[in-house]
């Protein structure tokens, strides 16, 4: 299993928007993340900057969601829906900053 961290920009003046549309994820959606070999996934907002802070563990081998190469039809369909209120890549995928790890402690 491989941890996972990122960033992403929320427009302002979305932040309810944005929570009500995960808190109504869409059940294909939150199956094809957790066959796809995502788990422990959450998203964290910081109200001062904006950013959106994702975690996610990863089975070995297994892409995270973010990967726009490893992304199916659903993912597509998801981000489409999201562009209004995030930076998004031409693609549409959100636009997306990983962050490095620098300490761990289980």
């Amino acid at each position: 299993m491989k941890r996972f961290a990122f960033k992403m920009f929320l427009k302002p003046g979305f932040e309810k928007e944005y929570e009500r549309r995960h808190a109504a994820l869409w059940p294909e959606l939150k199956k094809m993340i957790k066959d796809a070999g995502v788990s422990n996934y959450s998203i964290y907002w910081d109200k001062e900057s904006n950013f959106l802070f994702g975690y996610q563990e990863v089975a070995d081998g297994a892409a995270n969601t973010q990967d726009a190469s490893a992304a199916d039809e659903v993912t597509l369909k998801w981000w489409d829906y999201m562009k209004d209120i995030m930076d998004t890549n031409p693609d549409n995928s959100p636009v997306t900053v990983p962050l490095q790890e620098v300490f761990h402690l289980d």
